[in-house]
């Protein structure tokens, strides 16, 4: 039976949301944590040795490890995480005009990543400096749904800290509980996520905004925001806009160039290959390939390596080739580009 909860109070023995589900605490702890394990290739005589169940447990973990998406540190995530860090320090003593930093640029380029690893470097930090200390939240991440209202975004932080929201429960208690908490919580990182879901030509994406700022005056954190090019969609027109471009320094993302950064990015990922035929530097060979076939999105790259590696082990080929890499699908944009 599960345990009665304050309202108040975030509940970590209550009901939990799916584990790597990033705008739940439960699921940001568990992707904080999450080391997981590298497969090791096992020799031709030991693999021939596998029962076929071992076999196939050795071959689901091979497929799983090539689900998960490599975070490589490309200058992208370097530069918001050294930016980020900065103003978390520069805000640390701040009560009141805290600088916040907005992530943009066209999907695909790696802004969730860059925050999100921003945000783990940060946790791992105040982890670090209060060792034994279970009751701090030093970091939240949510999302900003599609054609939101002023109470959808209240609820995704209630919903962030398990805090039950009730049909009839207005914005203003929303608001007062979900600050509450976050400050008890001493949190230091708020981290806004698909920040083009707000229009400021709307009233209802102008109400977003104020309710935004609200949170940034009444929570001592450090606000970061990433959208798609929201730097060129009206986020810093009118009064508000200039309020924000005031506030928050820009880190613009771009696909990447086909230079020695891109060249590495596909050497790092061809070195996570976890399979037996592979011939190494066969990737590296098609890195311009690589780059004309996915515009320079990091994205599309993954998707079409982690593609071309899943086929090869249920195929049993156990090598990426071209024609492997000719057979995976991508997404319009890069397809278009």
């Amino acid at each position: 039976m599960t345990a009665p909860h304050d309202p108040l109070t975030p509940f970590a023995n209550g009901p939990r949301e799916p584990e790597r589900h990033l705008t739940s605490l439960s699921g940001w702890r568990s992707f904080v944590d999450d080391q997981p394990v590298i497969p090791v290739l096992l020799s031709p005589d030991e693999r021939a040795a596998l029962s076929p169940a071992e076999l196939t447990r050795y071959d689901e973990d091979r497929l799983d490890h090539h689900t998960r998406l490599l975070v490589v540190a490309t200058s992208t995530v370097q530069h918001t995480v050294t930016c980020g860090r900065r103003l978390v320090l520069l805000n640390r003593h701040a009560v009141s005009a805290r600088r916040g930093l907005i992530v943009s640029g066209p999907a695909g380029t790696g802004k969730t990543t860059a925050i999100t690893q921003l945000g783990r470097a940060h946790e791992l930090l105040d982890r670090a400096r209060h060792p034994g200390v279970s009751d701090r939240i030093p970091v939240v991440y949510i999302t900003v749904p599609p054609a939101a209202t002023a109470r959808m975004v209240a609820v995704e932080f209630a919903r962030f800290l398990g805090l039950p929201v009730r049909v009839r429960s207005n914005i203003t208690d929303i608001l007062e509980t979900v600050c509450g908490v976050l400050v008890d919580a001493r949190v230091g990182l708020v981290l806004v996520d698909e920040l083009h879901n707000i229009s400021l030509t709307t009233r209802a994406g102008a109400e977003v905004s104020d309710t935004l700022k609200y949170f940034s005056e009444r929570i001592p954190a450090t606000f970061v925001y990433a959208g798609i090019n929201v730097d060129r969609a009206g986020l810093f027109d009118g009064t508000r806009g200039q309020q924000i471009a005031g506030r928050f320094t820009l880190v613009s993302t771009a696909p990447l160039p086909y230079n020695s950064e891109w060249q590495g990015l596909v050497a790092t990922l061809e070195d996570s290959l976890r399979l037996h035929d592979h011939e190494m530097d066969s990737l590296t060979a098609l890195d311009r390939y690589l780059h004309d076939r996915t515009g320079g999105m990091i994205g599309s790259l993954s998707h079409l390596i982690r593609g071309a590696a899943l086929d090869a082990i249920l195929t049993g080929s156990e090598k990426i080739t071209k024609a492997g890499l000719e057979a995976i699908p991508l997404d319009h944009s890069s397809q278009s580009s």
